[in-house]
């Protein structure tokens, strides 16, 4: 039987603080959890109400979806729950394509950014320390299993630009139009808040602006979500390669 303990240290990993403080995440639904028990991420509890998890080194325990949904984080829980150990950071290789997120607030903007990344094999992400935790379970659930192969840094961004030798493409409503580029297979892209873009201090030390331009015969829609124009730039950083 799962102890009130348990629930109450499961539920609270719902909230930043008691993750970083306990250094573990939960994740929701047969996929995500899958793709993780498949991965470098450690099992420490694993839930379910039926048979639905692949077999594993720790033993599913089954429960009542009355209990789940005291644990869980979804409006309309699914039928299973996991918490695993957080990984510890990686080495950073700074070759190939990097995304950099300069302040992403949106959970499902996130993570949403980190599948397009598995899906184009970009497998580093570096993130300024005020974008939404990559932990968060909306993130998780967002990235349907993606997080197992993209790594997911956070520090200084500004620094981090300051000294690298890679070219910065920075994405912008007033850039050069991205379909008339020869991109490089090595460089850097950088992504900026969903409200306010990328921010002045950042913006500073992009090689060249780029945009996605307006087809519209009225040219009236304001932007284009994050996520959105990530996918475009990324296919067109492929498309160049």
């Amino acid at each position: 039987m799962v102890s009130k303990n348990q629930i109450k240290l499961i539920a609270s990993l719902q909230q930043k603080k008691y993750r970083t403080a306990e250094g573990l995440f939960i994740a929701e639904g047969v996929k995500v959890i899958s793709e993780l028990l498949h991965s470098h991420f450690q099992p420490v509890y694993l839930f379910q109400t039926e048979n639905v998890l692949p077999p594993t080194s720790i033993v599913p325990e089954l429960i009542t979806p009355e209990v789940l949904k005291k644990m869980s984080a979804l409006h309309e829980p699914n039928n299973c729950l996991a918490v695993f150990k957080m990984r510890e950071p990686q080495p950073f290789v700074e070759e190939g394509l990097i995304l950099v997120l300069d302040t992403i607030r949106d959970p499902g903007n996130l993570g949403t950014i980190i599948r397009l990344c598995d899906w184009f094999g970009i497998t580093q992400i570096i993130c300024s320390a005020a974008t939404v935790d990559v932990y968060n379970p909306k993130v998780v659930q967002a990235t349907m299993g993606s997080l197992s192969r993209v790594s997911v840094v956070y520090t200084d961004i500004e620094a981090f630009l300051t000294q690298t030798k890679l070219p910065v493409f920075g994405t912008f409503m007033d850039g050069d139009s991205v379909y008339k580029q020869t991109l490089p297979q090595s460089a850097i892209l950088l992504l900026g808040n969903e409200a306010n873009g990328i921010s002045d201090a950042v913006a500073q030390h992009v090689s060249q602006r780029l945009s996605i331009p307006r087809f519209g015969d009225l040219q009236q829609t304001e932007s284009l979500n994050v996520a959105t124009a990530a996918a475009i730039f990324l296919s067109e950083f492929r498309r160049s390669t």
